[in-house]
């Protein structure tokens, strides 16, 4: 069996796979929806006790217009801007809510005036996703705590910025103040402190928690090799929800107790996560409620109860992440903050022993060479010459395989139709020219995982998200935008998306075409047809795959040939010698 069959086979019944799952397992894309929320008797704002779903009341109608409904929504409340390097937005000081953030350094799509992502939204506009912070107590205590309609007052910095931390304070008329000092990094780290100071004569046992809401079902990639929705990792577990999986559950419950690990909701690139102090217990929860046809979906954690003493006060710290998932800063906040598990908010997979250090080769590459691009091909040397020796005895066989073609044939011909004498004879032709016919499959083998891992890769990781090649490509995570049957822009007709067939599938498809032509080729001229048709087959299916991928197989395919050229040459030159 040659090497191109082999690599078709193997990629063949993996996009079958592949392919096969996305249409039937892909999650179904709901509308997005909006819900207001959840309070108890008294008003307070918190998590819903373990293994029962919170009641709600129905959210008002949200005008037609998102930037409209938006700029409303933001009125509602007076604010404290947050002004940092990467981040831009407020924290509502009615409710004290972490509900408006955007992302300075990541835009929506490629065009100039494309706007920056915006990751947290207020009650009020189309997509409802924000953050809360607070305490809760059981009902017989009888307490008033900060609710959503609760209005905070500024103690110091009217701007959150790095340095600059912000204390908003409330007092509940009991005998009870509250405290809460919000801290930002230069990326993407909320430090948040709550204090409580209690100047009664008896002691207030509160329970500390955090919640992230996100109201309306957002639309999904819909792909099994990524996940969004709902995550946490309790202990060292990583628990995964998407979010018709929570929609499903029964009850729409799913709870776990852990000490040291954090919960959140996650997109694509997109991160909003709660993170315990990583030495308290706390239950953490992921939620799902249906009202009026109205999807929310919330995470949230319950802290173990602090008791503040008489004429005493006490304090926690917990972390809020909200921004995007960059593999230095995730992997460096778990390091510095002992965050349990946290590069798991990148969806790494499970070939992770392979997709994460292929990362991080191909990312020390780029930054020697300041291009995505160049670092795949880069990259892809580097791995045609850690399986040369391996790649040298398949080339070896595949040479002698070739050279044997002719006696096959006669072979073929003199047996005719008895299949049986046929294998045994071929067999015998192979022992006795020292050929092993399957020596191909190991290197094909090893490299498909490499192959999926850097499609993974490609995928999943931000840095690749509109990282410019050159000349046309100017995102190596989407498809070549270029088309043959619009002669590749001269012609103004957008072609239907299956014909989108660019450039670099192209030169994909006449590399594949150039090394199938140094194979040995099938006895069976039906077999050989058909091998010869599928280097245009896999330039059609591989031309919707991201264009770093496209350029890797196809530098992978240039350099095989030159491989695979030198080899079987300086093979039939030893035949040749004997001869």
């Amino acid at each position: 069996m040659s090497e191109q069959r082999n690599l078709i086979l193997a990629v063949v019944l993996s996009a079958g796979i592949l392919f096969a799952w996305q249409a039937f397992f892909a999650p179904e894309i709901v509308p997005p929806t909006e819900q207001q929320q959840t309070t108890d008797a008294n008003g307070n704002v918190i998590p819903a006790p373990a293994g029962t779903v919170p009641g709600t009341v129905s959210a008002p109608a949200v005008p037609v217009d998102p930037a409209a409904a938006r700029q409303n929504a933001l009125t509602q409340s007076a604010r404290v801007s947050i002004d940092t390097p990467r981040l831009k937005g407020s924290i509502a000081l009615t409710g004290g809510r972490l509900d408006d953030l955007s992302l300075l350094d990541y835009n929506e799509t490629l065009a100039e005036d494309s706007k920056v992502i915006t990751l947290l939204s207020p009650a009020g506009t189309q997509n409802p996703y924000f953050v809360d912070v607070g305490w809760s107590a059981a009902p017989d205590q009888n307490l008033k705590l900060p609710n959503a309609a609760t209005n905070w007052s500024v103690k110091d910095n009217k701007i959150l910025k790095p340095g600059q931390p912000v204390t908003l304070t409330w007092d509940n008329g009991q005998g009870l103040s509250f405290e809460r000092r919000i801290d930002i990094d230069t990326n993407y780290m909320f430090t948040v402190t709550q204090t409580v100071n209690n100047a009664t004569d008896k002691p207030a046992t509160l329970s500390p928690y955090g919640l992230t809401r996100r109201i309306g079902t957002p639309a999904t990639e819909g792909i099994y090799i990524l996940h969004e929705g709902l995550l946490g990792v309790f202990g060292e577990a990583l628990t995964e929800l998407d979010y018709d999986d929570i929609a499903d559950e029964k009850g729409g419950v799913v709870v776990d107790k852990t000490t040291g690990g954090w919960i959140g909701i996650t997109d694509k690139y997109w991160l909003a996560a709660l993170i315990p102090d990583q030495s308290a217990n706390f239950t953490g929860t992921f939620r799902h409620q249906l009202v009026d046809t109205k999807d929310q979906y919330q995470v949230d954690y319950l802290r173990a109860a602090v008791t503040i003493p008489a004429n005493g006060s006490g304090s926690v710290t917990n972390r809020v992440f909200a921004g995007a998932k960059e593999v230095e800063q995730i992997d460096g906040y778990a390091e510095a903050l002992n965050i349990s598990r946290f590069d798991l908010a990148i969806d790494w997979g499970w070939l992770h022993f392979i997709t994460k250090p292929l990362f991080s080769a191909l990312h020390y590459i780029f930054l020697s060479v300041g291009n995505f691009g160049v670092a795949i091909i880069l990259l892809t040397l580097a791995i045609k010459f850690l399986f040369l020796p391996l790649a040298y005895k398949s080339y070896v066989s595949m040479s002698a395989m070739k050279l044997l073609q002719p006696e096959i044939q006669a072979l073929r011909e003199r047996v005719g139709d008895d299949k049986a004498k046929l294998n045994q004879e071929m067999m015998g032709l192979y022992k006795k020219h020292k050929v092993n016919p399957v020596s191909g499959c190991l290197p094909i083998l090893l490299q498909i995982p490499v192959f999926f891992a850097l499609y993974k890769v490609l995928y999943v990781t931000i840095e690749m998200r509109h990282a410019p090649f050159f000349g046309w490509i100017q995102d190596l995570s989407a498809p070549d935008p270029t088309t043959m049957f619009n002669l590749f822009g001269l012609i103004p007709w957008d072609p239907p998306s299956f014909l989108l067939i660019g450039v670099w599938p192209l030169l994909m498809g006449i590399s594949m075409w150039a090394q199938q032509k140094l194979n040995p080729q099938p006895p069976d001229p039906t077999q050989a047809k058909i091998m010869m048709m599928l280097p245009l087959v896999f330039t059609f299916m591989l031309a919707s795959f991201p264009a770093g991928l496209v350029i890797y197989w196809t530098a992978n395919n240039v350099l095989s040939i030159g491989q695979q050229w030198f080899i079987m040459r300086r093979a039939a030159n030893r035949q040749t010698a004997k001869a």
